[in-house]
């Protein structure tokens, strides 16, 4: 299946609080969006690497994507090096995207920035001939390089280059959040677990503090915020959103 938007994230859950209203958007734009998900985060403190599935699975629904898929990366030791970014540019031939939307390049958790990494340069080794991958089906696959990497900002504030507004979707976004009861505050959630640095309400506050500081910006309510390293042009100043205010 041929995507749109391919959103790529280290942790089930990095997707939904770093862009899910980007994809969702897009998603009412008729455009095809999907999710490939590398590790399993098996490493987190609350809930099992079977629950966080389940909780992926009630996100991606909520998002209304066309796929989501887990690589099965080893949380906190995967390593931006040949066998890994095989196997991604595996996954980015697959559904040969326009646009990636990529974990931060830097970041409090490590694994986002290394993950960032190792998204960035498979996305651009995928689009050279002379590295050759196959399917699953051991049929060899064609080059592919998405045309844009945007990168979601996850923990350390970010000036971003551009937002984009959700807010028609912001609830949505929330509830994808939400889906992952085990990770985030949930007062159905009854597991006797040691509290987290994201599971405390005071975090899904920041989290819509963020999006309303973002949104600010250009006179909306909410919107996301997104890192490019290419430069972004314009056919017309028609394609600038800004509110009156």
């Amino acid at each position: 299946m041929k995507l749109d938007i391919l959103a790529i994230a280290v942790h089930p859950d990095d997707v939904e609080l770093g862009c899910s209203g980007t994809l969702m958007m897009e998603k009412l734009h008729g455009k095809k969006t999907g999710v490939v998900d590398l590790t399993r985060g098996e490493l987190g403190t609350r809930g099992t690497p079977e629950l966080r599935a389940e909780e992926a699975a009630r996100a991606a629904a909520i998002m209304g994507l066309d796929v989501r898929e887990n690589l099965g990366m080893a949380d906190g030791f995967f390593r931006n090096d040949e066998a890994h970014q095989r196997l991604l540019i595996r996954s980015i031939r697959k559904y040969r995207p326009e646009i990636v939307l990529s974990n931060s390049l830097a970041d409090r958790h490590p694994d986002h920035g290394r993950a960032g990494h190792l998204i960035a340069e498979s996305c651009f080794l995928s689009g050279l001939r002379k590295i050759e991958t196959v399917d699953t089906d051991g049929i060899a696959q064609e080059h592919w390089r998405p045309k844009y990497i945007f990168h979601y900002i996850q923990d350390r504030y970010a000036n971003p280059n551009f937002v984009y507004d959700v807010t028609p979707v912001f609830d949505r976004k929330l509830d994808s959040i939400r889906a992952y009861s085990s990770q985030f505050h949930a007062a159905g959630y009854q597991a006797d677990e040691p509290q987290t640095y994201i599971s405390t309400p005071e975090f899904l506050q920041a989290i819509v503090g963020r999006h309303q500081l973002f949104g600010k910006m250009i006179g909306v309510s909410f919107a996301e915020g997104f890192i490019t390293e290419k430069m972004i042009g314009i056919s017309d100043f028609d394609a600038f959103v800004q509110k009156d205010t």
